[in-house]
């Protein structure tokens, strides 16, 4: 005992030493200016009576901030907030906390101009689950967007496929917690300067009814939030530009926007044909051409011009493009708050293109399609959101939008199937004309009520969706299949699809102590559709088109209806967020085909789905986050439509009215966070899922004339029918590490990662799996040296390995590399140099795609008048006259590389007018419904107070 008694003391004595030594106290209070109106970000620097410094922290958007500072010592605070004086305050700490109340900032009467600020601004911080970064941390030119800031933070890198967080895509842009432009993220992100942010938030947004309840229904979005400076949210500001060249390249457009505290107005206009423009889904409905061709097309981009606010990934080919776009958001009193927009535009896209397509089968097929078409688009969008706040314990939300759709595609198609290295099987040369004309609605609208009792309420939600396409076309082709007479088809066809849907949601949410909580839902669905398709051919005798082709004829509808209900349970304390549930799912899929003859198809299905999500804190800057949810999905109804498609007649299509619904797993995992004091971003991604019943597709190649629904289809054409198979899961791992580089005053951002895909699929009766690995990395360099100079130099590469069960000559490795360098520089008072250069390469592919390329762009222009507000200048696009546009696609039935037409080289003499004109203009409040930035709709909030998490507070 003694003995114990010996080396026990020393040990409790050192721990009570270590305890007392280390001991820390907080430190809080409330910034303000001489208004009494609160001051977010406010810098707040903690230093020494001899100058050390020890840490840091800011304001939040209420003016709040809490230190944690040794007991018993005493510093000197520094508050720092751009256009105040700094303020000094000097404590002593001690075993209690310390609440200095409030702080006034007072406002200096120097200008901007005669201000240089020298603290040392922290550049973001850990907010719960969102990360807020300070935009003026980040040094960009004058002529700088929104998204030019924000690829400079850590994390956040830009490619042709949008702005990505930590690998994940960010669907939605807010300007101050407001929709701007709707769902259209490259709106705000190219049409805002870069100088009137003041805030960066990143956070995964919930939906409106999940933010409110707390439960996660699985539909986050990754979010970019802008928050505006104080004294920038009050003026009128944008850019008129124009340009011309020689070859009748031309690039026109207007942006303004009217900002009036809460009120904002922005007007778009966008003229040119240099390939840019702003497109989401909608606009594209039905406006793609009928070439036979597959998948994304990589490279080849379009203008350099940086003033369009409505541009966003290139289009291949060559496009004229007219577009206008009016965004309004506002409050009406202090109940009601609204945003809406409306976008037109109009686009001219020529292009050719050809594919080598390279099946997995024993005879070696390849498919090889050479294709110039042209396709003419007109596109009218409109969204409105409208939130009412009834009182403390009502609010409804409505959101409809709508959009129609005007396409005209002309196309002219030569294609051949190749046997064996070089037998010819067959081949087409196919012309056809598709008009289209669509239109797509849909409405949301939520009801919230909170009762008394904290934690405890109830939402309902329905969602409607109304949509209808009308096509009208004609198909003239000459075909050859082998040893066998030439054939040709000359048809017209009208096809009509429409489909309408409406959804609820009836959420009860119940406290069961001060941490837990229990939800209760229900999900009732009906879906119905309807697909036409009338098909004649011409009649010679007539000279007309009145032989009806009943074969190629087709009426079929489907109607889907599901019943789900579950339960929820969800723990929140401190560190831990938890939360788990199961729903029953009951659903009836009914098929019904009327012409030319007529059968049913029914399908029931019963489902339990359950999910889970943990969400723990190890710290201020560590969280981990695991997502498990579980999913159905039915087919659609061109892939049940029992109708043969010989649109390119070398490519049949036909549908599958017997397809099963999809049942999906999947399991997310997400580690990391961002160091405030270090400026550090680490993020570790794993995903991965399991899908019963994947809808694949099986090939044949007819070896014989065969039948295939009343249609005779020639020897040598491919046969496509969609499938149900088991088996197709896919996995990826992926980290992002972004750090500053003060030696060369840059920020560094280095990704890398692996993803696999394990494809299943039917080829010639036999079953294929078609293993797809990736791995890839990529380094992003870019400068924070000052306004006038700015450059980075980054490089992405992807190996992908292709392997499969069926034919092991047909595997494949191929590499794909981009290099890239941009330098923006402005000297001399005026002078600005800009280039920026992309080097690609492409290895594995076939012969004729295996190739590299430099795309050199470069501007040289001067600034005028004092404020520089007029340019002038020089622009040349793809200086070396190699921009190429090439890919690969990878399916489990094939491999596909495809090379399309692309913008070559212009020069180009282009003004720019940039206006700001700004009022002292005054913050949003920080209480209730008058500050947006407080209850932005599904950002993550934790409620105030002890009660339970959710229940809409």
């Amino acid at each position: 005992m003694l003995f114990k008694t010996k080396y026990y003391i020393p040990v409790v004595f050192l721990l009570l030493f270590t305890t007392f030594s280390f001991s820390q106290t907080s430190v809080s209070g409330i910034v303000s200016d001489k208004t009494g109106e609160s001051i977010p970000g406010v810098i707040i620097k903690v230093i020494t009576l001899d100058s050390a410094f020890v840490t840091g922290g800011s304001s939040d958007i209420e003016g709040n901030f809490t230190l944690s500072l040794p007991t018993e010592k005493k510093y000197i605070l520094r508050f720092t907030y751009l256009g105040y004086a700094d303020l000094f305050k000097t404590i002593t700490t001690s075993n209690e906390p310390l609440d200095l109340g409030k702080l006034i900032l007072k406002e200096t009467a120097k200008t901007l101009a005669e201000v240089e600020v020298k603290t040392t601004q922290i550049r973001g911080e850990q907010k719960g689950d969102t990360t807020q970064f300070n935009a003026d941390s980040f040094k960009t030119n004058p002529d700088a967007n929104a998204e030019d800031l924000i690829k400079k933070m850590p994390g956040i890198t830009s490619d042709n496929n949008g702005i990505k967080v930590n690998g994940e895509t960010v669907s939605k842009v807010l300007v101050d917690g407001k929709p701007f432009f709707g769902d259209d993220a490259n709106a705000a992100l190219k049409n805002l300067p870069a100088d009137i942010i003041d805030k960066v938030e990143v956070f995964d947004k919930m939906s409106d009814q999940s933010a409110f309840t707390g439960f996660s229904d699985g539909n986050e979005q990754k979010t970019i939030n802008l928050v505006t400076k104080k004294g920038k949210n009050v003026g009128t500001f944008g850019k008129v530009y124009g340009g011309y060249c020689t070859d009748e390249r031309y690039n026109g457009g207007t942006t303004i926007n009217n900002f009036n505290n809460k009120r904002r107005i922005s007007l778009l206009l966008l003229s040119n044909n240099i390939n840019q423009q702003n497109f989401s889904t909608a606009d594209i409905t039905g406006a793609m051409s009928n070439s036979g061709s597959s998948g994304g097309r990589g490279g080849g981009r379009g203008g350099n011009s940086s003033e369009s606010a409505l541009m966003t990934s290139p289009q291949n080919g060559n496009t004229a493009t007219q577009a206008a776009g009016l965004n309004y958001s506002d409050a009406w009193g202090k109940k009601v708050t609204v945003s809406g927009s409306y976008f037109f535009n109009y686009t001219d896209n020529k292009n050719h293109s050809d594919i080598t397509r390279n099946y997995f089968t024993d005879n070696k097929l390849v498919y090889k399609q050479i294709n110039d078409d042209r396709v003419i688009n007109q596109n009218h969008r409109a969204n409105f959101r409208f939130e009412y706040n009834i009182d403390s314990a009502n609010k409804i939300i409505l959101s409809p939008s709508l959009s129609f759709q005007n396409n005209a595609t002309s196309s002219n198609l030569y294609a051949s199937n190749i046997i064996f290295d070089n037998q010819s099987l067959s081949n087409t040369n196919t012309r056809s004309t598709i008009n289209n004309v669509g239109y797509d609605f849909s409405n949301f609208l939520l009801y919230q009520h909170k009762f008394s009792k904290r934690g405890r309420s109830i939402s309902l939600s329905i969602n409607t969706q109304l949509t209808e396409k009308n096509n009208d076309g004609t198909y003239v082709s000459h075909n050859n299949y082998g040893d066998t007479l030439a054939s040709g088809l000359d048809q017209t066809f009208v096809t009509y699809s429409n489909s309408k849907k409406v959804s609820g949601n009836l959420s009860y949410t119940e406290p069961l102590n001060k941490n837990a909580q229990l939800q209760m839902s229900y999900n009732p669905s009906y879906t119905e559709g309807l697909s036409n398709k009338s098909t004649n051919d011409y009649d010679s005798l007539a000279s007309d088109y009145s032989d009806f082709n009943s074969a190629l004829s087709n009426k079929y509808n489907t109607i889907y209806q599901t019943q789900k209900g579950g339960l929820s349970y969800k723990y929140q304390k401190e560190k831990l967020n938890l939360s788990f549930g199961v729903d029953a799912q009951q659903s009836t899929l009914s098929g019904q085909q009327t012409f030319p003859f007529e059968f049913k198809v029914n399908r029931d299905f019963q489902n339990i789905l359950p999910s889970a999500r943990i969400n723990y804190k190890f710290s201020k800057t560590k969280n981990l986050r695991i997502n498990y949810r579980t999913s159905t999905n039915i087919p659609s109804i061109s892939q049940l439509q029992n109708v043969v498609d010989v649109s390119n007649p070398l490519l049949v299509k036909t549908g599958n009215p017997y397809l099963n619904q999809t049942f999906e797993n999947s399991l997310n995992i997400r580690y990391g966070g961002f160091n405030a004091k270090t400026s550090r971003n680490a993020m570790l991604f794993v995903n991965g899922s399991y899908t019963d019943n994947y809808i694949s597709n099986a090939t044949y190649i007819l070896q014989s004339d065969s039948v295939i629904q009343g249609y005779l289809i020639k020897a040598g054409s491919q046969l496509t029918k969609p499938l149900n198979l088991n088996g197709y899961y896919s996995a990826r791992t992926f980290f992002v590490y972004g750090f500053p580089v003060s030696k060369i005053k840059s920020n560094l951002n280095v990704n890398g990662g692996v993803t696999y895909n394990h494809t299943p699929s039917l080829i010639y009766n036999q079953l294929n799996i078609s293993d797809n690995y990736a791995l890839n990395g990529g380094v992003y360099v870019g400068s924070n040296v000052s306004k006038n100079l700015d450059f980075s130099i980054g490089y992405n590469g992807t190996y992908n390995i292709v392997k499969n069960s069926v034919q092991k000559q047909s595997d494949n490795n191929y590499i794909t590399q981009a290099t890239t360098f941009k330098l923006n520089w402005i000297f001399l008072d005026g002078f600005v140099i800009n280039t920026d250069v992309v080097y690609t390469m492409y290895s594995g592919l076939s012969q004729s795609y295996n190739q590299e390329y430099f795309l050199w762009n470069a501007y040289a222009g001067y600034k005028f008048f004092k404020d520089r507000s007029l340019e002038a200048k020089l622009s040349v696009f793809d200086l070396l006259n190699q921009n190429r546009s090439i890919g690969r696609t990878v399916t489990g039935n094939y491999t596909e590389d495809y090379n399309t037409t692309v913008l070559k080289r212009y020069f180009m003499f282009t003004l720019t007018y940039t206006f700001k004109k700004f009022k002292s203009g005054t913050q949003p409040k920080s209480e209730g419904e008058d500050n947006p930035m407080k209850n932005i709709p599904g950002m993550p909030q934790r409620p105030p107070g002890n009660g339970p998490p959710g229940g809409g507070f």
